[in-house]
């Protein structure tokens, strides 16, 4: 599957490794823009992911039609359940929970969400999405239900990654976990890269730029970085992440 918004994150990927801003609504201060969302394309963001794995106390649609309308870079849904399909947005990372076993996130919120994907014209991206343990229990462990995969077992999560591509998957995400201790190790990151041919997103844990470099030198292909930036407003933060990544990729010739 290839829609516009897929063909631009690849086409940016050819200038070096991807950054993707996790923006959960529920962080969102209601009385004010943030006014990073306009400029994220000057900071060096490729895109901006909108979602959150827990359920929403704020009104999701309301939140993401505002960064709809101060942001000029492409707005894609990181979904936590079917509840959260909004029609501002332009494409949709449609994720598949590989790395657990439990139906609700492996076809079931899918299912219930189709519908309103297609109504809405949004662009789905299929993904699959693999929990890594890296020493925390985080918000996605508990709300889906499903074990992450031990970071110390790599054959496993290449294995998974490797599912992924078969199944038809146009990125395989690792994911620590929004506020995890600690990012997907290196060495993990390695490995999956060396198994798979499709692009290969990271995310959880960042906090600086040097954790940011470190997973776009392992091969990444993509790192996306929400809870630091929560709590780092300063636009300083966010462009020495982009460039970081950018000068790892270059480093090692992603």
């Amino acid at each position: 599957m290839s829609g516009p918004i897929y063909r631009q994150l690849l086409r940016a990927r050819t200038n070096g490794p991807g950054f993707l801003w996790l923006i959960d609504p529920d962080k969102i201060d209601p009385q004010n823009s943030d006014p990073r969302w306009q400029e994220a394309h000057n900071y060096g963001v490729t895109a901006i992911l909108v979602g959150t794995s827990q359920k929403c106390e704020t009104p999701f649609d309301r939140h993401v039609a505002r960064i709809r309308h101060h942001a000029k870079l492409p707005l894609i849904l990181f979904p936590g359940s079917a509840t959260q399909i909004s029609a501002y947005v332009d494409a949709v990372l449609f994720l598949m929970l590989l790395s657990g076993r439990n139906p609700d996130y492996l076809v079931g919120e899918q299912v219930k969400g189709t519908p309103a994907v297609r109504d809405y014209g949004i662009e789905p991206i299929p993904t699959g999405y693999l929990l890594i343990d890296t020493g925390s229990e985080t918000s996605v462990v508990r709300e889906s239900r499903t074990a992450p995969l031990p970071e110390n077992d790599s054959d496993a999560i290449c294995h998974h990654a490797l599912c992924a591509q078969y199944m038809g998957q146009s990125f395989v995400y690792l994911e620590a976990g929004s506020g995890a201790g600690r990012p997907v190790a290196p060495h993990v990151i390695e490995a999956v890269k060396r198994g798979i041919d499709i692009p290969l997103i990271v995310g959880g844990g960042m906090r600086t730029p040097e954790s940011c470099a470190d997973a776009a030198a392992a091969g990444a292909d993509f790192v996306v970085v929400g809870t630091a930036l929560e709590n780092n407003r300063s636009p300083d933060l966010l462009r020495e992440m982009t460039e970081a990544v950018q000068y790892a990729g270059s480093r090692v010739g992603i």
